[in-house]
């Protein structure tokens, strides 16, 4: 059987379908799965053993609907559902049948503008493997899976030697405003964990990372921007707990099994995202988000800005609980 997952993004989101991979690959024998995603993407799959070939969107649709319809899939599995993924459904060969998750588009709405919760309560991971019942594949309970490529394992005398004994890896990126603490916030966490500390972050993080690891130049090491993104992995996977924004490092955290101290502004659980770790595993996690404050989720993704202007979801964030959590994890 041959068969095409499409996930065009986003980092995170993508490490949610491994589990759909994966069982979809081990559970059907003889199975041919290829995976669709958008170029920028290559890096979170490429090392994927349960993934057979791999097909790369950017900005032609139509050269990316023609290869589809050459493949002549048994099934198509769509795990994004958005209108690209309609296009290629109406365009491609009606001999191919297709499946696509329960997006929720709808109750998300319901969530984020009106405060109205009819979330169902099942993870994004578990939909994406219940959209797969329909061809006898089931839940493995093995949670998420993250690969990275033997050339992008960072030796750990890469780090200064202060922190080669084992570190704490924050993640103060994010791709939205409302998802990051403030600098001041993160500034005032670094300085109450009493271990090393990794900043990880991508290039635009970087004058953040600077201004954070100032407070403490021996203590916090700066690695924004001076690592690939499985190069970052590997320094999420080698860490010795994980505190990150609702980014797609934390959701790679949870593939490594790694204890995470999840941050949550703009975005929350309640949109059935938080950590995974599968179902076989035991929960690893701590979510920390303000209590009681009816704003909260106000999106589904984070905002540029703030919709009520005072950002109470990350100025009220108790950075002393969060050091003490990791107190008595450590």
């Amino acid at each position: 059987m041959k068969l095409l997952i499409i996930r065009f993004s986003s980092i995170g989101d993508i490490v949610l379908t491994t589990p759909a991979i994966r069982c979809l690959k081990q559970q059907i024998p003889g199975a041919e799965v290829h995976f669709l995603t958008r170029t920028k993407f290559k890096a979170v799959t490429v090392a994927n053993p349960y993934i057979d070939k791999f097909h790369y969107f950017d900005k032609d649709i139509k050269q990316t609907i023609r290869d589809i319809r050459r493949e002549q899939y048994d099934y198509i599995i769509d795990l994004h559902k958005n209108w690209r993924t309609l296009r290629i459904f109406l365009e491609t060969d009606m001999q191919t049948k297709w499946l696509s998750y329960r997006k929720l588009s709808l109750q998300k709405w319901l969530l984020t503008k009106l405060g109205i919760n009819t979330m169902p309560g099942i993870h994004i991971a578990e939909r994406s493997l219940n959209t797969l019942l329909p061809l006898g594949v089931k839940d493995d309970g093995k949670g998420l899976d993250y690969f990275i490529p033997k050339a992008e394992e960072v030796e750990i005398t890469e780090l200064p030697l202060s922190h080669q004994m084992g570190y704490i890896a924050i993640v103060i990126g994010g791709s939205y405003y409302t998802k990051k603490m403030p600098v001041y916030k993160l500034q005032e966490l670094c300085l109450q964990i009493q271990h090393p500390v990794v900043l990880l972050g991508g290039n635009e993080d970087i004058p953040e990372g600077t201004a954070i690891a100032a407070v403490d130049p021996v203590k916090i090491y700066n690695a924004c921007g001076k690592f690939s993104l499985n190069e970052s992995a590997d320094i999420t996977r080698k860490a010795k707990l994980v505190i990150s924004h609702d980014t797609g490092l934390q959701y790679i955290a949870c593939a490594f099994q790694k204890p995470v101290l999840a941050v949550w502004g703009g975005t929350s659980p309640k949109l059935d995202v938080e950590p995974y770790y599968g179902s076989a595993s035991t929960q690893k996690h701590t979510n920390f988000i303000v209590p009681a404050l009816p704003c909260q989720p106000c999106s589904n993704y984070g905002t540029k800005k703030c919709p009520k202007k005072h950002f109470k979801c990350m100025h009220l964030q108790d950075v002393a609980a969060m050091a003490d959590k990791v107190k008595s994890m450590i």
